[in-house]
This record gives C-alpha cells, structure tokens and sequence, in this order.
C-alpha cells in the first residue's frame, strides 16, 4: 500500500477546491447531472471593497445558499433582499425548481421565512442552547 500523510491545513485553498472538484465529479457520474455552476454575488462600495455577498451553488436542479452576509452599515436597506433575488433568477436560468439554505437561531431565519422558504429540519445544540435550522422552498 502507498504510504499516505494524513495533513490538517485549513489555509490550504488550492487543495479544498481540488478536494470539492472531485467529489462534484463522482456525484456527476453517479447521477448523470453534471449541471454544477457556482453562484458567488458580491456587494462592491466605492472603492471596490466587499461590503456583501451570496456564496452558493447550482447543482441537481436545486440552488444552495451557502452564506449570505451582509456588512452591519448596510443592514435593513434590502440588499440582503437582492442577493438573494438575483440569485433566484440565476437559479431560475439554470432550470433550478428549488432553493435550500441553513441559518442558526440567532441569525436570519425570519428575514428567509419572509421570502417563503420553510424549516424542514432543525439541530439542537448548535452550538450550547442554540439551534441550527435547514430551509427550503419552491422556486
């Protein structure tokens, strides 16, 4: 057997994209989607800084919002709103028929459940007294 070193190296970018490109392969030849497109959409200020954005992805007719984050200045003046909206419609341009997301309790859930996604499972203990919640809902 080859001899293998076993390496933990969270810097390491280069090789968790090798790592992920990998397994989307797999899940395409075991499925026959090969339908994966990244969806990262970026608030940009003045000075081109990042103020904003949605990392996700297109992947089995369904889109994933990894993260949605917004900068605090900018709170509570709908840019949340059009991250997500933009999103959607790229979804909708991949043939998406659905959308899911996680949020902890103590983030964004109500701002979600507003634009109608709808709790399918929730973790307790995530982390101490919190819990996590997994979102989904029809595009």
């Amino acid at each position: 057997m080859e001899k293998v070193d076993l390496v933990f190296d969270p810097d390491n970018a280069k090789a968790a994209e090798y790592v992920r490109d990998r397994l989307s392969s797999f899940n395409a030849a075991r499925t026959g989607d090969e339908s994966y497109y990244p969806c990262h959409i970026f608030l940009k200020g003045k000075k081109n800084e990042t103020l904003g954005g949605l990392l996700g992805y297109v992947w089995g007719s369904w889109l994933f919002v990894a993260i949605l984050w917004v900068d605090e200045a900018l709170r509570g003046k709908g840019h949340a709103t059009k991250l997500m909206d933009v999103a959607k419609d790229y979804a909708r341009q991949r043939k998406c028929h659905s959308a899911y997301l996680d949020t902890h309790s103590w983030q964004a859930r109500p701002f979600y459940e507003k634009r109608g996604y709808e709790v399918f499972a929730t973790l307790d203990g995530f982390p101490g007294e919190h819990k996590k919640f997994f979102l989904k809902k029809k595009l």
